[in-house]
Parts: structure tokens; sequence; C-alpha cells
């Protein structure tokens, strides 16, 4: 069995990773989304909230199943046996953010990374840009999930 790991922060999940997940399960047998758990990062919502986000999200997706990591990816990779990282790259950028890490992880463990473009019409979606047009009022619909909107808008509401 080929099994894949995307992950992330997913501070909130968009589309365009939803896309990204999407893709992976048809290339791998599983693809595991791993949320990034770091205690030092100061993040919009919980690790359980964006677990259970992208678990609704990715619902209608049979091989793809939702997990926490902390730490290295790699030792995450290593831990539940998976061959791959599946990345998503929105432009070059991404490239040159990306490349030295997915060195480093080949180069520590052997676990390849995989990189994925991003779907033209969903290339300057990021987590960090739907936050900060959300924050100011502007309309993040159709760049996230339904149910991240509302989250998101009654989040971002408690904040202000």
């Amino acid at each position: 069995m080929r099994r894949a790991v995307c992950p992330g922060s997913f501070d909130p999940v968009t589309h365009g990773h939803i896309d990204i997940v999407g893709r992976a399960a048809k290339l791998f047998d599983e693809v595991v989304v791993a949320v990034g758990v770091n205690a030092s990062k100061n993040r919009l919502f919980t690790a359980e909230e964006r677990i259970e986000m992208l678990r609704e999200a990715c619902a209608g997706m049979a091989n793809v199943t939702v997990s926490s990591f902390s730490g290295l990816i790699v030792d995450f990779c290593r831990e539940i046996d998976a061959q791959a990282i599946v990345k998503g790259l929105r432009g070059g950028n991404d490239y040159e953010y990306e490349l030295p890490m997915a060195q480093m992880n080949s180069h520590l463990t052997g676990v390849e990374t995989v990189f994925v473009p991003t779907t033209a019409a969903l290339g300057y979606v990021s987590s960090s840009l739907v936050k900060e047009v959300a924050t100011f009022g502007g309309d993040v619909t159709g760049l996230v999930p339904d149910a991240v909107l509302a989250r998101l808008t009654t989040r971002l509401a408690e904040r202000a």
C-alpha cells in the first residue's frame, strides 16, 4: 500500500488544501492529512478544531484520514509507514521554500516529497490571506468550505 502524508497547519483549511488532498488521493492508496501541532505558534483555531474542519471537508474521500503530529514530519511518516509527503505549490516562492525541506526529509529518512501544483483558479489562496481578508470584513466565500466559513466568521467576531 502506498501511503502519503499531506502536512500543514490548515489554519483554516481552504479549498486549495482540499484540492491538493483530493488530487493526492487519486495518486496514492491512502492519504493522511497531518495537522501540525506546535504550542509555540499562535493559531486562530486549536488543533482539535482544525482536525474537525478537515474531517468534515474530506468526508467524501474514502481513502483520506486526518491526524495530527508534532515534531518532524519525517518522524510521523516513519510512525505510520508513509512513503511520500505531498505538498501543494502555488508558485516559485513556494518551491524555493519547500525544496530544501524536501531534500532534508529525503536525506533523513528517504521519504520523498511529491510537489503538486495548485489548480490555477486557487493559486492565490492561502490560509494567511484568507484570515487577513476576513479580519477586515472581506468576503472569502468560495475560498473555504462553507462550514469553515461559518467557524471563521464566528471566531473573528469573538476576537473583535
